[in-house]
C-alpha cells in the first residue's frame, strides 16, 4: 500500500511501514466481515479516512519530541496504530469501551509485532488513577462533542502536555461552547490546524489544547455524566 499523501504530510514511509499498513487493511476487511468494526470498507477510503487522517497529527504536533501518547476511543485503532507505525519511538496506549474493537487492536499489534503499544478495554472514566497527568499527548478521533471529549481526555495529559481533538469541517459552534470545559479542566486553546486530507476534498480540523493547570480530581465524572451534563 502506497499510502498516497503521506509525503505531502511530511512523512516518508519505509517499505516495511507501507507493508504494515497493507496488513492492517487486509485484517480490517477480514474482521469487518464478522464484527462490523467500521463502515469505511473501500481501499481508497480506508487509506484516506483512517490512515492519512490519523497521520495528520504531525501537522499539529512535533511528534519527534513526544514520547507517550494516549488515544481515547480508538475504535479499530485510529489514530493510535498508524501513528505508532509512522513514529516507532512512541509509547502508545489505546483505549476503547467496545470489546471486539479492543480484540482487533490487540490482534493487529501482535500480527505486526509492535512493541511499546497496548490496547485496553475500558472507559476513560474508569482508567486507573496512576495514569492521570502522565501522557505527553492525548488524542481522540471519537465522534463526540468537544466538551465531552475534553472531560474524557484532559485529565490524562501531563502538565504542559497536549490534548488534540480530531474534528471535521464545521467546528465553530462546538468550539465556542467548549471554552468553559477547557478552562475548568486546566487547559488553554493553543491553536487549531485546518487542512485538507491529501488527495481528497475533505476538510479536517485539529484542535490543540495545552494543559496549563492540573485537572481537578473530580474529573472525569462517573460514566455517562459527561454526555448527560456537559461542562
Amino acid at each position: 500500500m502506497q499510502i498516497k499523501g503521506a509525503q505531502e504530510l511530511g512523512i516518508d514511509l519505509t517499505t516495511d511501514q507501507k507493508e504494515q499498513f497493507f496488513i492492517i487493511y487486509k485484517e480490517l476487511i477480514e474482521w469487518n466481515n464478522n464484527f462490523n468494526l467500521t463502515s469505511i470498507t473501500s481501499k481508497e477510503e480506508i487509506e484516506a479516512k483512517h490512515f492519512l487522517d490519523s497521520l495528520t497529527l504531525i501537522k499539529a504536533v512535533d511528534l519527534e519530541n513526544v514520547s507517550t501518547l494516549l488515544d481515547i476511543g480508538s475504535g479499530a485503532g485510529f489514530p493510535g496504530i498508524p501513528l505508532k507505525i509512522a513514529f516507532p519511538h512512541l509509547s502508545v496506549t489505546l483505549i476503547d469501551s467496545t470489546r471486539k474493537k479492543v480484540n482487533f487492536m490487540n490482534h493487529v499489534i501482535e500480527k505486526l509485532a509492535l512493541k511499546n503499544i497496548r490496547a485496553i478495554f475500558c472507559r476513560s472514566e474508569d482508567l486507573p488513577k496512576d495514569m492521570r497527568e502522565t501522557f505527553d499527548v492525548v488524542t481522540s478521533r471519537a465522534v463526540a462533542d468537544l466538551r465531552v471529549l475534553c472531560e474524557y481526555c484532559m485529565p490524562y495529559a501531563k502538565l504542559n502536555g497536549l490534548f488534540v481533538a480530531y474534528k471535521g469541517k464545521d467546528i465553530q459552534d462546538e468550539f465556542d461552547q467548549a471554552g468553559n470545559a477547557i478552562s475548568i479542566l486546566g487547559g488553554k486553546h493553543e491553536r487549531t490546524v485546518r487542512l485538507t486530507l491529501p488527495g481528497t476534498d475533505m476538510i479536517r480540523n485539529l484542535i490543540v489544547i495545552k494543559k496549563q493547570d492540573r485537572t481537578p480530581s473530580s474529573f472525569p465524572r462517573r460514566a455517562g455524566m459527561a454526555k448527560k451534563n456537559p461542562l
